[in-house]
């Protein structure tokens, strides 16, 4: 009977172990997950400056463009005029 107690205590210390050693694992998951969250959001926000600098840059282009169009446009308007206003006179 002695040897069926030692049996339950080893078990018992085992089990409290092997718990310990969970706990253990557990923790050191809980860590890797707190780093890798941490490390997401900073990508998160990079990627979200780097969102915002593309579209402020292409309204900037548009900007530009819709600028170059408009005094394309006024001087194909006053070259107009002078052709149209030299072959009628």
């Amino acid at each position: 009977m002695a040897s069926g107690k030692a049996g339950a205590q080893s078990n018992g210390t085992d089990d409290a172990a092997d718990l310990e050693k969970a706990f253990q694992e557990l923790a050191k998951g809980e860590r890797t997950a707190t780093a890798l969250e941490n490390q997401l959001s900073k990508m998160e926000a990079r990627i979200q400056a780097l969102l915002d600098q593309a579209e402020s840059e292409q309204r900037d282009v548009a900007q530009l463009k819709s600028e170059n169009a408009k005094s394309t446009g006024e001087e194909q308007a006053s070259q107009g005029n002078g052709n149209g206003e030299g072959k009628t006179s």
